[in-house]
């Protein structure tokens, strides 16, 4: 395990300025020359507005990047997303929008009548959209998990429009990460207020314009529901209260255990037959879902236990001397890659045997006398305090597909330290890593006309914050995980969390 004395990754947890045009990159290595396009995205970039800070990981305000690849040439660019959330603060010089963990307080310049009413004026959502950036049609998003998505411009970073998707959908808010066919239908997961104060679970069905995440397979949708709950009674009235946020709203039990819902996607419906259910754990993200002989596989990035990760990602914890970040990652749940599998066919008189018969995993599922079938899981990878997370896969050839391969960011006591490639089949495992860089995501790009799963690079950004220049794009061959390439650039980039690679549009002649 790689240790980080120095404290370098604290620099990606800082402010930095927007660019005021795109800066040229030096190139060591070869880029491939079929590489031309822009690698897109989020993650926050302002980390206090004035004196006031934002306090957790997801509070930041929204930074979009850009690494543009054309003609053997790379230049970065990044502008601030001009969100509600952004243009008031920086007006008001304070935080003015309550984020994830960071609470907004009245204008301490109206009166005491009006600082009152305030408080009961209703919940103001936030539009901050860090999480994600993905396309609908032609057209781009940048998202967070709220109801606001916000359409930017990839070319140029300018914010185009803020969009409320209740308008449109009955939903609160959807997660970050969409899926989309390869018709271009994109589909999403959201929730909404139900029956007697409870929340509902809604999936969203966009038709292409042109042409917690979830797990998706060929027909089905595999949604995850954790032991981690939205109180909505302090929902509704942590806006009426001095200093609540979102992140005091969330409950988490053990004896609630994990339950995987499963619904048809055509046409869609919730299979509410299917009662399956296992003990306590965390999920940010799902790595692919299949279906083979009669089952679904579901694969999972998982944090062991029903205690809420979220606690852990304040950036007091994130920017602490090393030996202080190792302790608090101690205390949190132990992250592990885990393969489940789900029977579609379940008869009453086969109770209390394993009903998987996949010869290839050693993953159980259990019909108990409730009628509900306990799942026990297959590890694929597991490390002390060793993560794998932010997966990526080779999307367009393998999404609700068996395959071999997962691409994802090694986070050593929640800092971003290497890149993994795991075959979940063998679980053998490849890493890079440079001593003081910490990478983000890293994206897959097929190469053009491949047919092996992993003939393609891996794109990520990487910092090394003592560098001469300390932000780079780094291109990985998939298949070995070396080097081809990396374009540094004399800026430092904050952690980002997830993105795109946008290819060049072919030319029409």
């Amino acid at each position: 395990i790689v240790e980080h004395p120095a404290g370098g990754y604290k620099k990606i947890f800082e402010t930095v300025e927007e660019l005021n045009e795109p800066i040229p990159a030096k190139i060591t290595g070869i880029i491939p020359s079929w590489l031309g396009g822009s690698l897109l995205r989020m993650g926050p970039g302002l980390f206090e507005i004035g004196d006031e800070p934002f306090y957790h990981l997801f509070d930041g305000q929204a930074l979009m990047h850009k690494f543009d690849l054309k003609d053997s040439q790379v230049t970065y660019y990044r502008k601030f997303i001009r969100t509600d959330a952004y243009v008031r603060a920086m007006t008001e010089n304070r935080v003015v929008i309550t984020e994830f963990g960071t609470a907004a307080y009245p204008d301490p310049c109206k009166n005491i009548f009006s600082r009152f009413f305030t408080y009961f004026r209703g919940i103001e959502v936030t539009d901050n959209c860090l999480v994600n950036i993905y396309p609908v049609g032609e057209d781009f998003y940048a998202v967070t998990e709220t109801n606001y998505i916000t359409k930017v411009d990839p070319d140029s970073l300018e914010t185009l429009k803020k969009v409320d998707l209740c308008k449109y959908l009955s939903v609160n808010g959807v997660t970050a990460h969409p899926h989309t066919d390869a018709d271009g239908t994109v589909y999403n997961i959201g929730n909404c207020f139900g029956k007697n104060m409870s929340l509902a679970y809604n999936i969203i069905k966009i038709p292409p314009a042109q042409k917690g995440d979830f797990g998706m397979t060929d027909n089905y949708f595999v949604f995850v529901e954790q032991p981690v709950k939205i109180n909505l009674f302090k929902f509704l009235s942590a806006w009426s209260i001095r200093g609540a946020t979102y992140m005091d709203c969330f409950e988490s039990n053990e004896s609630l255990g994990t339950w995987f819902h499963l619904a048809t996607k055509d046409s869609a419906g919730y299979m509410s037959s299917h009662k399956f259910r296992t003990s306590a754990f965390n999920i940010f993200h799902h790595i692919n879902a299949y279906e083979d002989q009669g089952f679904i596989v579901v694969d999972l990035c998982t944090w062991k236990g029903h205690d809420f990760v979220y606690n852990y990602l304040y950036l007091a914890n994130l920017k602490q001397e090393w030996e202080e970040v190792k302790k608090a990652a101690m205390t949190a749940p132990q992250p592990e890659v885990r393969r489940y599998v789900l029977p579609l066919d379940i008869h009453r008189e086969e109770q209390g045997k394993n009903l998987v018969s996949l010869s290839y995993t050693t993953a159980t599922a259990v019909l108990l006398s409730d009628g509900t079938i306990w799942l026990e899981p297959e590890v694929l990878f597991s490390g002390p305090r060793q993560a794998f997370e932010f997966p990526q896969i080779n999307y367009s050839q393998c999404c609700g597909k068996k395959y071999s391969f997962a691409y994802g960011l090694g986070l050593n006591h929640f800092i971003p330290d290497r890149i993994v490639k795991l075959n979940v089949q063998t679980k053998e495992t490849w890493v890079w890593q440079e001593e003081e860089c910490y990478p983000s995501e890293p994206l897959f790009v097929p190469t053009p006309g491949a047919t092996g799963e992993d003939d393609g690079v891996l794109l990520s950004i990487v910092v090394k914050p003592g560098a001469e220049r300390p932000g780079f794009l780094l291109v990985l061959d998939a298949m070995k995980l070396t080097e081809l390439a990396r374009a540094e650039v004399n800026a430092i980039i904050p952690v980002t969390l997830h993105g795109m690679y946008k290819p060049q549009p072919r030319s029409s002649s």
